[in-house]
């Protein structure tokens, strides 16, 4: 049977192409000898799902343990009816288990109990009937909220003290989120802001990523399968793009190997993989429109905003970063500081945000390409100019984010133009009080340098050339734009107040200065 690459669910042995599920989740057996609950939480498409399965299906039939992965997530739509969920739930794990155990190991009827009783009622009762120690894993556990995610953690606590031969040998709560981040309502906040009322976890592990060697590991069974090889270069440029997250290692080489080069006997390139990351991020599949998502949330506005602006960070509780971290949106720069992920998630962020100016935009004629489709650099700055004060006002309402929302303007109008056939590139990072913007169309690149004159604020000017400077440096370009979108209380419109000038950086580039 052939085998592919994995986007969706967790991975089968012997339809995916895929790694020990286990490798990357150390400890998980000598945490079950010790009779531990414990939680594992990680981002989405990291492979928890597919691990835990694996470690249930070793511990059953080592025949020392009555082992099950079951789901929480059909008692996500009863939030605040605990009693309708745990129907759902133990309905749920019967037919999770009749489907994965052996019949002498299946549970016994449930016992009869009342509503906020019958996850430790039944947990205790099949505990008891099991012929083996009972270990149970809950996935999704954190699609749970309010009412009835505290009820099941409390059952759950109630009836530890008497494992384990009247509650599960061990057990272990698996999701996105630590406790401390699950969804409540109660209490006059969003989370539980402490494990209780789970304290009786030992331990909190998360799964890391692929490393380069588990990458090329990977892709080099598909090349086993189907004799179709991956250049070096290209798997060390899906590391370097993805920094090994499993979903998006898995869909850059599922759109390579069936849709960019399906015929085997082609090597994959650099250049493949490239086309492949511009069609992820261009189509938003369902883990990174997942991602996006949560954008929306206010505590992680407070970050992700100044980070593109590369603003300080200010005073931002540390739950709130480390849940950006617990996500995988963000990971802590070893150099300082808080940064996208991965290079892909770096393009998704903004893109993501800039989506609703670039669905305002009016029908723009792309006056800035020539009868050979050559992309003129004066006649973009024309049209840029035109269109910023004919419609930048009323777009900037249209920003999720109003603090950057001059940048999320600017970036609908250049993906614009790189619809075209051409490419936008981003830096930034928080503290560096700018963001970079390159733009590739054919063999011409625009270098960027985006500032913000904000009230009792010197001009930008002077550190905007410097830096600016630097940015074209790095990219081997003589000229480039600097834009200040001046932010100050008691402007006139934009129409008016936009303007160009020329300037020169201390490296002696020409550089266009757009001040709007």
């Amino acid at each position: 049977m052939p085998k592919w690459f994995n986007v969706a669910g967790p991975c089968k042995a012997d339809i995916h192409y895929m790694l020990s599920p286990l490798a990357r989740v150390p400890q998980l057996e000598q945490l079950i000898t010790q009779q531990g609950y414990f939680v594992i939480h990680a981002p989405r498409q990291t492979g928890k799902t597919t691990a835990m399965l694996a470690l249930a299906q070793q511990l059953t039939a080592s025949g020392n343990y009555t082992a099950i992965m079951v789901s929480a997530e059909v008692g996500a739509v009863f939030p605040h009816d605990p009693g309708a969920a745990e129907l759902a739930l133990l309905g749920s794990w019967r037919d999770r288990a009749e489907n994965h155990l052996p019949p002498e190991l299946h549970p016994p009827i449930w016992p009869e109990a009342a509503p906020g009783q019958r996850i430790q009622a039944s947990l205790r009762a099949w505990s008891r009937a099991s012929k083996r120690p009972l270990v149970i894993f809950i996935d999704e556990i954190d699609s749970l909220q309010n009412e009835t995610l505290i009820s099941i953690l409390r059952q759950l606590r109630s009836g530890y003290p008497d494992r384990p031969n009247h509650f599960p040998h061990a057990l272990a709560l698996i999701g996105v989120r630590d406790v401390r981040d699950y969804k409540v309502s109660s209490g006059g906040s969003d989370r539980l802001n402490t494990a209780s009322p789970f304290n009786i976890k030992i331990k909190s592990l998360t799964l890391r990523n692929f490393n380069a060697d588990e990458v090329g590991q990977l892709y080099s069974q598909h090349t086993a399968e189907t004799g179709q090889g991956f250049e070096p270069e290209a798997v060390n440029y899906a590391y370097d793009l993805t920094q090994g997250q499993p979903w998006l290692v898995n869909a850059l080489g599922k759109e390579v190997v069936e849709e960019l080069v399906p015929d085997p006997t082609e090597t994959v390139t650099v250049a493949h993989i490239e086309t492949a990351k511009e069609v992820l991020i261009r189509r938003q599949d369902t883990h990174l429109d997942s991602l996006a998502s949560v954008l929306r949330e206010d505590r992680v506005r407070a970050i992700i905003s100044p980070m593109l602006a590369g603003q300080e960070l200010g005073v931002i509780h540390s739950d709130d970063r480390q849940f950006l971290i617990d996500l995988g949106l963000v990971v802590r720069n070893p150099a300082g500081g808080l940064m996208p992920a991965n290079p892909i998630y770096r393009e998704v962020l903004p893109r993501v945000l800039a989506s609703g100016p670039r669905d305002s935009l009016p029908v723009i004629r792309p006056s800035w390409l020539d009868t050979d489709s050559t992309l003129k650099a004066d006649r973009l700055l024309d049209s840029f100019l035109s269109f910023w004060r004919q419609h930048g006002q009323p777009l900037l309402k249209s920003a999720p984010y109003h603090e950057i929302a001059p940048h999320l303007v600017l970036m609908a109008f250049l993906h614009r133009v790189v619809n075209g056939g051409g490419t936008l590139e981003r830096e930034y990072a928080i503290g560096t009080d700018r963001m970079d913007l390159c733009l590739r169309y054919g063999d011409v690149a625009i270098a960027m340098e985006l500032k913000v004159w904000r009230d009792n604020r010197p001009d930008p000017l002077k550190a905007g050339l410097e830096q600016l400077d630097r940015y074209l440096s790095g990219l081997g370009l003589s000229t480039g734009w600097l834009v200040i979108f001046d932010q100050r209380e008691g402007l006139r419109p934009i129409a008016e107040r936009t303007t160009t000038e020329q300037a020169m950086t201390i490296g002696n580039r020409p550089i266009t200065v757009i001040r709007g």
